[in-house]
C-alpha cells in the first residue's frame, strides 16, 4: 500500500511507515494512493462482520502484510458486534458502542493496536495522544498490556465525564495518563508540540493514535459495509449517513466506503455549536473560532484534522463539496433532540442526537437516514439522566472501573515539563 502526504506529496511510505509514522513532514496526513473500487459488493454484505473486514481490509492494505496475518490481526481487533436499530419509519442508529470501551473508537484503536504490533520492528514506540475521554479509553484499553509499546495519555483535569476517566486512568501498567491543568485544545497542542521535537520523537519513537494514524481510520471503513449489511435491500439504495462532530475521521471514512463502491448516496456533517464546517461549506472561508464547550464535547472539535482527507476524497473522485450537507445543533436542540428520541423508545446519547436531528432536517422523501452512535449513553450518565429524568444502570465495562483509584498524574500546561516526563 503506498500513501502520499497530502501537504507534501512528494513524501511517500508504505502502511507500516504510515503506522509507525502517524504524521508526515509539516504534521500532514497520509492518505492512500489508490482506493481500488470493489465490483463484489453484494457479495461482501452477504459475509458476516469479520469475514467482511477482513477482504475490505485487504484490498485496501494490499500484499504488504500477509492475508493469513491481516486476517489474524482483524479477528483479533473486531471482537464485537456494531448492531443497526430501526428509531423511526426510515432512519436507523449505527450502534459503534457495544466493544470494550463503549465507543465506536474501540474499533480503530483495536485494529491500530494490531497493526502496530505487527509493523513495529525492534524500536521503543511511545504513543502520545490527546482525549476527551473516549479515545484515551480505546487507546488504553487496545494497546494495554502489549510489550515494548509504552501509551501517555492527556487529558484536561475536570473537564471529561468522571465515568470516562475511570475508564483509561485506573489502569496502570504501560498505561500512563496525564490530566493537565488547561483545556482539550492545549492538550493537543501539547501533543502537536511533541510531534514537531525530532530529538523527542527520535529518543522515544513517538506515535499518534488518534484517527489521523491510517490504520484507525481504514479499520472505521469496515462499519459503514457493516451498516449496509444489516439494512434491507431496498433501503440501501438511497442511503443518506449524517456523522456528528468531532474531527470527522467518521466521515473520511464512510467517504473512502463509499469511494470502493458501497452505494451511499451522499453524507451530512453535523456539528454542535463548533461550526466551522458548515460555515465554510456556506461561505467558503476555513475560519475556526475558540472551542466552546458543549454536551457533545470532542477534541478538534473546532478544527477536525481529518478534513483535508474529505476534501481530498472530494477532488480525487470529482465530487461537488456542496453535495455534503451540513448544519449546527445548539445544545438546547441537542436536549429537546434526546427528548424527542426518547418518547420514540430508543435512548441517545450527546452526539447521537446531533447527528440525529441535523438528518431529521435535512432527510428526503424516499431516502433512507442512518446516523452514528458513537457512545453508549451512560458514557454521558450525569447528563443523560438529568436531560431525560431517568436513571441509567451502569453497563459492567464502566462500573468495574469506576470502582478502582484513579492512578493519574497531574502537570501544567507546560512542555517542558511534559518533555522531561516522556523521557523519563
Amino acid at each position: 500500500m503506498n500513501l502520499y502526504n497530502i501537504k507534501h506529496p512528494e513524501e511517500q511510505v508504505n502502511f507500516a511507515q504510515a503506522v509507525r509514522q502517524g504524521l508526515g513532514k509539516d504534521q500532514g496526513l497520509f492518505f492512500p494512493e489508490n482506493i481500488p473500487h470493489l465490483s463484489n459488493i453484494d457479495e461482501l454484505l452477504a459475509l458476516p462482520l469479520v469475514e467482511r473486514s477482513q477482504k475490505i481490509l485487504g484490498a485496501l492494505i494490499g500484499e504488504e502484510i500477509p492475508q493469513a496475518q491481516l486476517e489474524q490481526m482483524v479477528r483479533n481487533a473486531f471482537t464485537f458486534p456494531a448492531p443497526v436499530a430501526n428509531v423511526e419509519d426510515n432512519i436507523y442508529a449505527l450502534e459503534l458502542f457495544h466493544g470494550p470501551t463503549l465507543a465506536f473508537k474501540d474499533f480503530g484503536g483495536r485494529f491500530m493496536a494490531q497493526a502496530l504490533a505487527t509493523v513495529r520492528g525492534d524500536g521503543k514506540i511511545t504513543i502520545l495522544t490527546a482525549t476527551s475521554g473516549d479515545t484515551g479509553a480505546a487507546v488504553a484499553h487496545a494497546f494495554y498490556g502489549l510489550e515494548n509499546i509504552d501509551v501517555v495519555i492527556l487529558y484536561p483535569k475536570g473537564k471529561i465525564s468522571p465515568l470516562q476517566e475511570k475508564l483509561f486512568c485506573t489502569l496502570g501498567g504501560n498505561i500512563r495518563t496525564i490530566a493537565i491543568n488547561a483545556d482539550f485544545d492545549a492538550c493537543q497542542a501539547l501533543v502537536k508540540q511533541a510531534f514537531d521535537d525530532a530529538e523527542l520523537r527520535q529518543a522515544i519513537g513517538l506515535n499518534s493514535a488518534n484517527s489521523i494514524n491510517i490504520s484507525r481510520l481504514l479499520a472505521q471503513v469496515c462499519y459503514y459495509f457493516e451498516a449496509a449489511a444489516q439494512l434491507p435491500k431496498e433501503k440501501r439504495e438511497n442511503l443518506v449517513v449524517s456523522v456528528p462532530s468531532g474531527n470527522f475521521g467518521n466521515l473520511t471514512a464512510g467517504l473512502i466506503a463509499k469511494t470502493l463502491g458501497l452505494p451511499i448516496k451522499r453524507f451530512i456533517a453535523a456539528t454542535n455549536a463548533n461550526d466551522t464546517v458548515p460555515r465554510y461549506l456556506h461561505s467558503g472561508n476555513w475560519s475556526p473560532n475558540a472551542t466552546v464547550a458543549t454536551l457533545s464535547n470532542a477534541m478538534d472539535v473546532s478544527r477536525p484534522n481529518n478534513w483535508p482527507r474529505v476534501e481530498e476524497l472530494f477532488k480525487r473522485n470529482g465530487w461537488a463539496l456542496n453535495e455534503l450537507h451540513s448544519a449546527a445543533i445548539s445544545d438546547a436542540q441537542t436536549e429537546d433532540t434526546l427528548r424527542a428520541m426518547n418518547q420514540l423508545g430508543y435512548l441517545c446519547e450527546p452526539h447521537g442526537a446531533v447527528a440525529y436531528e441535523v438528518l431529521k432536517q435535512d432527510l428526503q422523501p424516499g431516502e433512507t437516514g442512518l446516523f452514528l452512535c458513537t457512545a453508549h449513553p451512560a458514557k454521558f450518565k450525569e447528563s443523560v439522566e438529568r436531560i431525560l429524568d431517568l436513571t441509567l444502570p451502569l453497563p459492567e465495562a464502566l462500573d468495574k472501573h469506576n470502582k478502582l483509584p484513579l492512578l493519574s498524574d497531574e502537570m501544567e500546561n507546560d512542555f517542558a515539563q511534559l518533555r522531561a516526563y516522556l523521557l523519563k
